[in-house]
Protein backbone atom coordinates (compact mmCIF):
# COMPACT_ATOMS: atom_id res chain seq x y z
CA UNK A 1 0.00 0.00 0.00
CA UNK A 2 2.41 2.55 0.79
CA UNK A 3 5.23 1.16 -1.76
CA UNK A 4 7.90 1.29 0.91
CA UNK A 5 10.35 -0.64 -1.13
CA UNK A 6 10.28 1.05 -4.69
CA UNK A 7 10.62 4.54 -2.04
CA UNK A 8 13.95 2.60 -0.71
CA UNK A 9 12.68 2.95 3.29
CA UNK A 10 11.62 0.21 5.81
CA UNK A 11 8.39 0.16 8.38
CA UNK A 12 10.88 0.76 11.32
CA UNK A 13 12.42 3.95 9.91
CA UNK A 14 8.76 5.16 8.86
CA UNK A 15 7.51 4.79 12.16
CA UNK A 16 10.62 6.26 13.94
CA UNK A 17 9.91 9.15 11.20
CA UNK A 18 6.18 9.41 12.23
CA UNK A 19 7.02 9.82 15.93
CA UNK A 20 9.89 12.46 14.83
CA UNK A 21 7.22 14.43 13.00
CA UNK A 22 5.03 14.05 15.30
CA UNK A 23 7.20 15.49 18.11
CA UNK A 24 8.16 18.41 16.47
CA UNK A 25 4.57 19.87 15.51
CA UNK A 26 2.60 18.56 18.72
CA UNK A 27 3.35 21.82 20.22
CA UNK A 28 0.17 23.12 18.10
CA UNK A 29 -2.33 21.02 20.40
CA UNK A 30 -1.11 23.78 23.44
CA UNK A 31 -0.75 26.40 21.10
CA UNK A 32 -3.91 26.52 18.95
CA UNK A 33 -6.41 26.36 22.06
CA UNK A 34 -4.51 28.98 23.33
CA UNK A 35 -4.70 31.34 20.79
CA UNK A 36 -8.07 30.58 19.69
CA UNK A 37 -9.65 30.90 23.37
CA UNK A 38 -8.06 34.89 23.22
CA UNK A 39 -11.29 35.02 20.83
CA UNK A 40 -13.42 33.66 23.05
CA UNK A 41 -13.74 30.05 21.82
CA UNK A 42 -13.70 27.33 24.75
CA UNK A 43 -10.31 25.81 25.36
CA UNK A 44 -11.76 22.27 25.05
CA UNK A 45 -13.54 23.02 22.42
CA UNK A 46 -10.45 24.47 20.18
CA UNK A 47 -8.18 21.28 21.55
CA UNK A 48 -10.68 18.51 20.23
CA UNK A 49 -11.23 20.20 16.93
CA UNK A 50 -7.12 20.80 16.25
CA UNK A 51 -6.37 17.22 16.67
CA UNK A 52 -9.90 16.07 14.61
CA UNK A 53 -8.32 18.36 11.72
CA UNK A 54 -4.98 17.44 12.04
CA UNK A 55 -5.76 13.57 11.69
CA UNK A 56 -8.31 14.26 8.89
CA UNK A 57 -5.56 15.80 6.65
CA UNK A 58 -2.72 14.06 8.14
CA UNK A 59 -4.70 10.62 6.91
CA UNK A 60 -5.51 11.48 3.95
CA UNK A 61 -2.39 12.51 2.85
CA UNK A 62 -1.29 9.38 4.19
CA UNK A 63 -3.78 6.82 2.53
CA UNK A 64 -4.60 8.87 -0.43
CA UNK A 65 -1.50 10.73 -1.28
CA UNK A 66 1.23 8.26 0.48
CA UNK A 67 3.59 11.23 1.29
CA UNK A 68 5.30 11.76 4.69
CA UNK A 69 3.62 15.30 4.74
CA UNK A 70 1.48 16.16 8.21
CA UNK A 71 -1.22 18.72 8.11
CA UNK A 72 -2.34 20.69 11.16
CA UNK A 73 -3.99 24.05 11.90
CA UNK A 74 -1.16 26.65 10.95
CA UNK A 75 0.64 29.08 12.62
CA UNK A 76 -0.77 32.61 12.01
CA UNK A 77 -3.79 31.90 10.28
CA UNK A 78 -4.88 31.36 14.26
CA UNK A 79 -3.69 34.25 15.34
CA UNK A 80 -5.42 36.10 12.27
CA UNK A 81 -8.82 34.51 12.91
CA UNK A 82 -8.40 35.36 16.45
CA UNK A 83 -6.82 39.09 16.79
CA UNK A 84 -7.90 40.77 13.33
CA UNK A 85 -11.20 38.59 12.66
CA UNK A 86 -13.13 38.56 15.83
CA UNK A 87 -11.01 40.41 18.39
CA UNK A 88 -10.85 43.61 15.90
CA UNK A 89 -14.49 43.53 15.45
CA UNK A 90 -17.16 43.79 17.87
CA UNK A 91 -20.06 42.31 16.08
CA UNK A 92 -17.79 39.32 14.85
CA UNK A 93 -18.51 36.35 16.81
CA UNK A 94 -16.20 33.42 16.20
CA UNK A 95 -18.41 30.53 15.17
CA UNK A 96 -19.59 33.51 12.15
CA UNK A 97 -15.88 33.59 12.36
CA UNK A 98 -15.94 29.68 11.45
CA UNK A 99 -18.01 30.07 8.63
CA UNK A 100 -15.60 32.18 6.91
CA UNK A 101 -12.95 29.42 7.19
CA UNK A 102 -15.96 26.91 6.44
CA UNK A 103 -16.04 28.81 2.90
CA UNK A 104 -12.27 29.45 2.12
CA UNK A 105 -12.38 25.41 2.84
CA UNK A 106 -15.02 24.62 0.47
CA UNK A 107 -13.39 27.13 -2.47
CA UNK A 108 -10.20 25.28 -1.72
CA UNK A 109 -11.64 21.85 -2.48
CA UNK A 110 -13.01 23.66 -5.47
CA UNK A 111 -9.87 25.10 -6.76
CA UNK A 112 -7.59 21.86 -5.96
CA UNK A 113 -9.90 19.98 -8.28
CA UNK A 114 -9.49 22.78 -11.01
CA UNK A 115 -6.32 24.16 -12.98
CA UNK A 116 -7.03 27.70 -11.34
CA UNK A 117 -5.08 27.03 -8.35
CA UNK A 118 -2.20 26.40 -10.17
CA UNK A 119 -3.03 30.26 -12.10
CA UNK A 120 -3.50 31.70 -9.29
CA UNK A 121 0.24 30.66 -7.38
CA UNK A 122 1.93 31.70 -10.92
CA UNK A 123 0.05 34.98 -11.06
CA UNK A 124 1.32 36.39 -7.77
CA UNK A 125 4.39 37.91 -7.63
CA UNK A 126 7.58 36.10 -5.53
CA UNK A 127 8.25 38.90 -3.81
CA UNK A 128 4.92 39.59 -2.32
CA UNK A 129 4.73 35.66 -1.31
CA UNK A 130 7.75 36.43 0.49
CA UNK A 131 6.42 39.35 1.97
CA UNK A 132 3.29 37.82 3.29
CA UNK A 133 5.90 35.16 4.82
CA UNK A 134 7.79 37.35 6.69
CA UNK A 135 5.10 39.48 7.62
CA UNK A 136 2.89 36.88 8.72
CA UNK A 137 6.43 35.44 11.19
CA UNK A 138 6.72 39.17 12.60
CA UNK A 139 3.30 39.52 13.62
CA UNK A 140 3.32 35.93 15.56
CA UNK A 141 6.34 36.63 17.11
CA UNK A 142 5.21 39.76 18.11
CA UNK A 143 1.58 38.60 19.70
CA UNK A 144 4.39 35.54 21.28
CA UNK A 145 6.30 38.84 22.80
CA UNK A 146 2.74 40.24 24.11
CA UNK A 147 1.16 37.43 25.97
CA UNK A 148 4.49 36.96 27.75
CA UNK A 149 4.71 40.69 29.04
CA UNK A 150 8.08 40.90 27.74
CA UNK A 151 6.56 43.99 25.82
CA UNK A 152 3.42 45.82 27.39
CA UNK A 153 1.12 48.26 25.95
CA UNK A 154 2.89 51.99 26.45
CA UNK A 155 0.35 55.20 26.30
CA UNK A 156 3.35 57.18 24.39
CA UNK A 157 4.75 54.97 22.30
CA UNK A 158 2.24 52.28 21.83
CA UNK A 159 4.88 49.51 23.17
CA UNK A 160 7.73 49.13 25.19
CA UNK A 161 10.08 46.81 27.45
CA UNK A 162 7.80 45.08 30.18
CA UNK A 163 8.95 44.26 33.54
CA UNK A 164 11.51 41.67 33.53
CA UNK A 165 11.64 41.02 37.29
CA UNK A 166 8.14 39.09 36.97
CA UNK A 167 7.99 35.45 37.42
CA UNK A 168 6.04 34.93 34.05
CA UNK A 169 8.52 37.09 32.00
CA UNK A 170 12.15 35.59 33.76
CA UNK A 171 10.08 32.12 32.91
CA UNK A 172 9.37 33.06 29.62
CA UNK A 173 13.23 34.35 28.87
CA UNK A 174 14.44 31.12 30.33
CA UNK A 175 11.81 28.78 27.75
CA UNK A 176 13.09 30.90 24.96
CA UNK A 177 16.65 30.04 26.12
CA UNK A 178 16.31 26.72 26.27
CA UNK A 179 14.21 25.95 23.30
CA UNK A 180 16.79 27.65 21.46
CA UNK A 181 19.35 25.99 22.65
CA UNK A 182 17.71 22.76 21.65
CA UNK A 183 16.96 24.02 18.50
CA UNK A 184 20.45 25.01 17.41
CA UNK A 185 21.59 21.76 18.42
CA UNK A 186 19.22 20.24 16.05
CA UNK A 187 17.20 18.52 18.65
CA UNK A 188 14.23 16.96 16.97
CA UNK A 189 11.26 18.08 18.58
CA UNK A 190 13.01 20.96 20.53
CA UNK A 191 10.25 23.30 20.68
CA UNK A 192 8.02 20.42 22.08
CA UNK A 193 10.82 19.39 24.78
CA UNK A 194 11.46 23.06 25.05
CA UNK A 195 7.77 23.33 26.84
CA UNK A 196 8.17 20.18 28.69
CA UNK A 197 11.03 21.02 30.27
CA UNK A 198 9.53 24.74 30.87
CA UNK A 199 6.65 23.19 32.52
CA UNK A 200 8.49 21.31 35.05
CA UNK A 201 10.28 24.51 35.94
CA UNK A 202 7.12 26.44 36.47
CA UNK A 203 6.00 23.58 38.62
CA UNK A 204 8.60 23.35 40.66
CA UNK A 205 8.07 26.95 41.35
CA UNK A 206 4.74 26.87 41.69
CA UNK A 207 3.27 28.43 38.32
CA UNK A 208 1.94 25.71 37.12
CA UNK A 209 -0.79 23.22 38.81
CA UNK A 210 -2.47 20.59 37.94
CA UNK A 211 -6.31 20.96 39.63
CA UNK A 212 -8.02 18.75 36.96
CA UNK A 213 -5.81 16.08 37.00
CA UNK A 214 -3.94 14.79 33.81
CA UNK A 215 -6.29 12.14 31.47
CA UNK A 216 -10.05 12.99 30.56
CA UNK A 217 -12.32 11.93 27.59
CA UNK A 218 -12.45 14.34 24.63
CA UNK A 219 -14.87 16.39 24.40
CA UNK A 220 -16.41 19.36 22.19
CA UNK A 221 -18.60 21.60 24.60
CA UNK A 222 -20.15 23.73 21.62
CA UNK A 223 -20.90 20.61 19.46
CA UNK A 224 -20.62 21.45 15.95
CA UNK A 225 -20.23 24.70 15.41
CA UNK A 226 -20.73 24.95 11.54
CA UNK A 227 -23.43 22.41 10.50
CA UNK A 228 -24.93 24.31 7.69
CA UNK A 229 -23.32 25.39 4.78
CA UNK A 230 -26.22 27.84 3.54
CA UNK A 231 -26.02 29.73 7.02
CA UNK A 232 -21.83 29.39 6.40
CA UNK A 233 -22.09 31.20 3.38
CA UNK A 234 -24.90 34.02 4.32
CA UNK A 235 -22.92 34.70 7.22
CA UNK A 236 -19.61 35.36 5.18
CA UNK A 237 -22.61 37.72 2.96
CA UNK A 238 -24.27 39.29 5.83
CA UNK A 239 -20.95 40.59 7.78
CA UNK A 240 -19.07 41.21 4.36
CA UNK A 241 -16.53 38.88 4.86
CA UNK A 242 -14.95 38.44 1.43
CA UNK A 243 -11.72 39.91 2.28
CA UNK A 244 -11.57 37.30 5.39
CA UNK A 245 -12.32 34.48 3.40
CA UNK A 246 -9.61 35.96 0.52
CA UNK A 247 -7.05 36.01 3.38
CA UNK A 248 -7.57 32.74 4.58
CA UNK A 249 -7.61 31.28 1.22
CA UNK A 250 -4.40 32.93 -0.26
CA UNK A 251 -2.50 32.42 2.94
CA UNK A 252 -3.75 28.85 2.98
CA UNK A 253 -2.68 27.88 -0.61
CA UNK A 254 0.74 29.63 -0.73
CA UNK A 255 1.76 28.29 2.91
CA UNK A 256 0.40 24.62 1.74
CA UNK A 257 2.20 24.67 -2.01
CA UNK A 258 5.60 25.59 -0.35
CA UNK A 259 5.76 23.71 2.25
CA UNK A 260 4.58 20.61 -0.36
CA UNK A 261 7.59 21.16 -2.65
CA UNK A 262 9.70 22.36 -0.21
CA UNK A 263 9.59 19.00 1.91
CA UNK A 264 8.69 16.99 -1.74
CA UNK A 265 11.99 17.96 -3.00
CA UNK A 266 14.00 17.52 0.47
CA UNK A 267 12.61 13.89 0.27
CA UNK A 268 13.32 13.28 -3.55
CA UNK A 269 10.17 13.14 -4.40
CA UNK A 270 9.56 15.24 -7.15
CA UNK A 271 9.53 14.60 -10.95
CA UNK A 272 11.57 17.63 -12.46
CA UNK A 273 9.60 20.39 -11.46
CA UNK A 274 5.88 18.82 -10.59
CA UNK A 275 4.79 17.37 -7.63
CA UNK A 276 2.88 13.17 -8.55
CA UNK A 277 -0.47 13.62 -6.92
CA UNK A 278 -0.19 16.95 -6.09
CA UNK A 279 -4.17 17.54 -6.98
CA UNK A 280 -4.35 14.56 -4.05
CA UNK A 281 -2.45 15.73 -1.73
CA UNK A 282 -4.08 19.69 -2.12
CA UNK A 283 -7.23 17.87 -1.36
CA UNK A 284 -5.83 16.54 2.51
CA UNK A 285 -5.44 19.98 3.37
CA UNK A 286 -8.78 21.59 1.72
CA UNK A 287 -10.66 18.83 3.41
CA UNK A 288 -8.87 19.26 6.83
CA UNK A 289 -9.76 23.15 6.76
CA UNK A 290 -13.40 22.45 5.89
CA UNK A 291 -13.88 19.63 8.59
CA UNK A 292 -11.99 21.81 11.18
CA UNK A 293 -13.71 24.92 11.09
CA UNK A 294 -17.42 22.78 11.29
CA UNK A 295 -15.79 21.64 15.23
CA UNK A 296 -14.13 24.99 15.41
CA UNK A 297 -10.33 25.09 14.24
CA UNK A 298 -8.85 27.88 12.34
CA UNK A 299 -7.59 26.82 8.72
CA UNK A 300 -4.79 23.81 8.34
CA UNK A 301 -1.61 24.27 6.18
CA UNK A 302 0.52 21.29 5.68
CA UNK A 303 3.43 21.81 8.16
CA UNK A 304 6.77 22.34 7.44
CA UNK A 305 8.01 20.24 10.20
CA UNK A 306 7.06 17.64 8.90
CA UNK A 307 11.18 17.83 7.30
CA UNK A 308 12.19 16.48 10.25
CA UNK A 309 10.55 13.39 9.67
CA UNK A 310 11.83 12.70 5.99
CA UNK A 311 15.32 13.55 7.56
CA UNK A 312 14.79 10.76 9.93
CA UNK A 313 14.10 9.20 7.09
CA UNK A 314 10.28 9.02 6.11
CA UNK A 315 9.30 8.36 2.41
CA UNK A 316 5.70 7.58 2.62
CA UNK A 317 2.36 7.66 3.70
CA UNK A 318 3.26 5.63 6.81
CA UNK A 319 5.35 8.41 8.60
CA UNK A 320 1.92 10.43 8.06
CA UNK A 321 0.01 7.21 9.06
CA UNK A 322 2.33 7.32 12.57
CA UNK A 323 1.80 11.20 12.93
CA UNK A 324 -1.98 10.35 13.01
CA UNK A 325 -2.51 7.77 15.63
CA UNK A 326 -0.26 9.48 18.21
CA UNK A 327 -2.35 12.78 17.54
CA UNK A 328 -5.27 10.37 18.52
CA UNK A 329 -3.53 9.44 21.63
CA UNK A 330 -2.96 13.13 22.68
CA UNK A 331 -6.87 13.41 22.66
CA UNK A 332 -6.86 11.89 26.13
CA UNK A 333 -4.52 14.54 27.72
CA UNK A 334 -6.56 17.60 27.43
CA UNK A 335 -6.51 17.96 31.03
CA UNK A 336 -2.76 18.14 31.21
CA UNK A 337 -2.42 20.10 27.78
CA UNK A 338 -5.22 22.54 29.60
CA UNK A 339 -2.71 23.78 32.85
CA UNK A 340 0.43 23.94 30.13
CA UNK A 341 -1.75 26.05 27.96
CA UNK A 342 -2.86 28.66 30.95
CA UNK A 343 0.68 29.15 31.50
CA UNK A 344 1.51 31.44 28.25
CA UNK A 345 5.31 31.74 29.10
CA UNK A 346 5.23 28.20 28.15
CA UNK A 347 3.89 28.45 25.24
CA UNK A 348 4.73 32.02 23.77
CA UNK A 349 8.62 30.81 23.30
CA UNK A 350 7.32 29.14 20.31
CA UNK A 351 5.13 31.52 18.57
CA UNK A 352 8.45 33.63 18.94
CA UNK A 353 10.89 30.96 17.37
CA UNK A 354 8.58 30.09 14.54
CA UNK A 355 7.71 33.45 14.13
CA UNK A 356 11.76 33.81 13.57
CA UNK A 357 11.80 30.56 11.39
CA UNK A 358 8.92 32.21 8.62
CA UNK A 359 11.18 35.65 8.92
CA UNK A 360 13.60 33.78 7.18
CA UNK A 361 11.04 34.66 3.62
CA UNK A 362 12.70 37.99 3.78
CA UNK A 363 15.82 37.30 2.50
CA UNK A 364 14.29 35.74 -0.86
CA UNK A 365 12.85 39.44 -1.71
CA UNK A 366 14.36 41.07 -3.83
CA UNK A 367 15.16 44.44 -1.95
CA UNK A 368 17.05 45.95 -5.40
CA UNK A 369 14.18 46.73 -6.95
CA UNK A 370 12.31 48.82 -5.56
CA UNK A 371 8.97 48.11 -7.32
CA UNK A 372 9.53 44.95 -5.95
CA UNK A 373 10.82 45.40 -2.52
CA UNK A 374 8.44 48.17 -1.39
CA UNK A 375 4.92 46.48 -1.61
CA UNK A 376 6.96 43.36 -0.13
CA UNK A 377 7.77 45.69 2.81
CA UNK A 378 5.05 47.26 3.10
CA UNK A 379 3.27 43.69 3.77
CA UNK A 380 5.78 43.19 6.54
CA UNK A 381 5.85 46.32 8.40
CA UNK A 382 1.78 46.42 8.25
CA UNK A 383 0.77 43.61 9.31
CA UNK A 384 2.14 43.49 12.99
CA UNK A 385 1.19 47.35 13.30
CA UNK A 386 -1.79 47.15 12.16
CA UNK A 387 -3.00 43.85 13.72
CA UNK A 388 -4.09 42.22 10.60
CA UNK A 389 -2.59 39.78 8.22
CA UNK A 390 -5.53 41.01 5.52
CA UNK A 391 -4.82 44.38 5.72
CA UNK A 392 -0.96 43.58 5.08
CA UNK A 393 -2.02 41.47 1.82
CA UNK A 394 -4.32 44.22 0.93
CA UNK A 395 -1.81 46.77 1.16
CA UNK A 396 1.30 45.06 -0.97
CA UNK A 397 -1.76 44.25 -3.73
CA UNK A 398 -2.66 47.78 -4.21
CA UNK A 399 0.67 48.66 -4.07
CA UNK A 400 2.28 46.47 -6.21
CA UNK A 401 0.45 47.16 -9.70
CA UNK A 402 0.73 51.57 -8.86
CA UNK A 403 4.34 51.26 -8.52
CA UNK A 404 4.65 49.26 -11.74
CA UNK A 405 2.73 51.37 -13.48
CA UNK A 406 4.64 53.93 -12.14
CA UNK A 407 7.76 52.23 -13.18
CA UNK A 408 5.85 51.81 -16.71
CA UNK A 409 5.79 48.00 -16.03
CA UNK A 410 2.39 47.51 -16.01
CA UNK A 411 2.81 44.61 -18.79
CA UNK A 412 4.71 42.45 -16.21
CA UNK A 413 1.81 42.73 -13.62
CA UNK A 414 -1.05 39.82 -14.29
CA UNK A 415 -4.39 40.28 -14.35
CA UNK A 416 -5.26 38.72 -11.19
CA UNK A 417 -3.30 41.22 -9.52
CA UNK A 418 -5.06 44.10 -11.24
CA UNK A 419 -8.22 42.43 -9.96
CA UNK A 420 -6.83 41.52 -6.54
CA UNK A 421 -5.74 45.42 -6.09
CA UNK A 422 -8.89 46.39 -7.22
CA UNK A 423 -11.07 44.36 -5.05
CA UNK A 424 -9.21 44.81 -1.73
CA UNK A 425 -8.78 48.97 -2.58
CA UNK A 426 -12.74 48.44 -2.08
CA UNK A 427 -12.66 46.58 0.34
CA UNK A 428 -10.52 48.84 2.32
CA UNK A 429 -11.79 52.17 1.43
CA UNK A 430 -15.95 51.22 1.30
CA UNK A 431 -16.45 48.69 3.38
CA UNK A 432 -13.93 48.53 5.78
CA UNK A 433 -10.52 45.93 6.78
CA UNK A 434 -10.73 43.58 9.08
Amino acid sequence: MFKLAENKTTVRTEIFAGITTFLTMVYIVVVNPIVLSDAGVPFNQVFTATIIATIIGTLWMALAANYPIAIAPGMGLNAYFAYSVVGANENITYSTAFSAVFVAGIIFIILSLTPFRKKLIEAIPNNLKHGITAGIGLFIAFIGLRLTGIITADPNNLVKLGDLHSPSVILAIVGLAITLVLMSLNVHGALFIGMVITAIIAFFTGQLEFKEGFVSLPSLPEGIIVANPFTAFSDVISHGLYAVVFSFLLVTIFDTTGTMIGVAQQAGLMRGNELPRARTALLADSAATTVGAMFGTSPTSAYIESSSGVAAGGRTGLTTLTVSILFGLTLLFGPLISAVSNLSAITAPALIIVGSLMMGAIAEINWKELDEAFPAFLVVLSMPLTSSIATGIALGFISYPLVKIAKGKWREVHIFVYIFAILFFIQLAFIGGH
